[in-house]
């Protein structure tokens, strides 16, 4: 018999993986990806969950790091098996992007 999903199951699903992501902070500005507007979406499909997310600048000389960082967080949930990055440029990622909480942490205000 086929589990049948309601909406309230991917809404918690949803939340506890931003709650994982928020986990990982970045080891150069120290503040996790989700409060610093990285990550786009989230989407599971077979236990594997794709990562839609931007960085800070082009080039960023740890997204290798941070690939590694999303992959052992989200993993220790049981509904993910693998996890894959789906790195995007648009839209471009700007301060604005930020949280409250994330800009007052970095001391930008406007």
């Amino acid at each position: 018999m086929k589990k049948v999903t309601t909406e309230n199951d991917v809404e918690d699903l949803q939340d506890r993986m931003l709650a994982q992501l928020m986990k990982v902070i970045d080891p150069e500005l120290k503040v996790d990806l989700v409060n610093l507007g990285l990550i786009y979406g989230l989407s599971l499909e077979d236990k594997v969950c794709t990562v839609k997310m931007t960085l800070t600048t082009m080039g960023c000389p740890i997204s290798a790091v941070l690939e590694t960082m999303i992959q052992s967080a989200l993993e220790q949930l049981p509904e993910i098996d693998e996890v894959k990055i789906d790195l995007v440029w648009e839209p471009a990622w700007s301060p604005d992007k930020m949280s409250r909480n994330a800009r007052y942490a970095l001391g930008y205000y406007r």
